[in-house]
């Protein structure tokens, strides 16, 4: 692999894996997040503590984080950010801190895709918060998100990140199995109810 290619690669896993919504949740006296709830470290567990500020922040934060590793991938080692990208979402979802237990992606991989184009991030930012605002189901919302991701890079002709953004969708929508099972069983909790 050369250099540039695992320089970005690392970076966007440095980056990536930085556990903002625990981070965030320990410092607020909320506890462990991950034994709350689903025990996940993303923003839609936070919620479930009933800091919604500190939801909001979490998203922004794991939003931020994967932008940025793009960002500076693309200042540092132009034409490798598309590996910066996938790093920064191996590192929130399978962070080495936290024994490859993180989050689930979805914020982190509107982030990348704000970075690597914003047409791209426009067109997942309007479909995850268009169908959470209709739906209120946050796992729907993100893995629609997630396939339209790399269909609208195809599409506005980015073409060129289209394999990264797939891969990307594919691993969100791995995670996301015990979500869709409970969507075809009708048993999926929306955003704000109880279970």
């Amino acid at each position: 692999m050369p250099m540039d290619s695992f320089y970005s690669l690392a970076l966007g896993y440095a980056l990536g894996s930085i556990p903002f919504g625990l981070i965030l949740t320990s410092l607020s006296g909320a506890g462990d997040l991950r034994s709350i709830g689903s025990g996940n470290i993303g923003a839609t567990n936070v919620l479930r503590t009933g800091r919604k500020g500190i939801a909001a922040a979490t998203l922004l934060l794991d939003l931020a984080k994967a932008l940025a590793a793009v960002l500076i991938a693309r200042h540092f080692w132009p034409g490798h950010e598309a590996l910066a990208a996938l790093g920064a979402i191996l590192g929130h979802c399978f962070p080495v801190w936290l024994k490859f237990k993180g989050g689930k992606g979805v914020a982190s991989m509107m982030g990348v895709s704000l970075a690597l184009a914003w047409p791209i991030g426009l067109a997942y930012a309007v479909t995850w918060l268009g169908l959470l605002a209709i739906t209120r189901i946050s796992s729907l919302a993100g893995m629609t998100a997630a396939v339209v991701a790399p269909i609208a890079a195809w599409w506005l002709g980015h073409a060129d990140y289209v394999p990264v953004l797939a891969a990307i969708a594919v691993l969100v929508l791995v995670l996301h199995r015990a979500n869709i099972q409970r969507l075809l069983a009708g048993t999926e909790p929306k955003v704000g109810s109880k279970a």
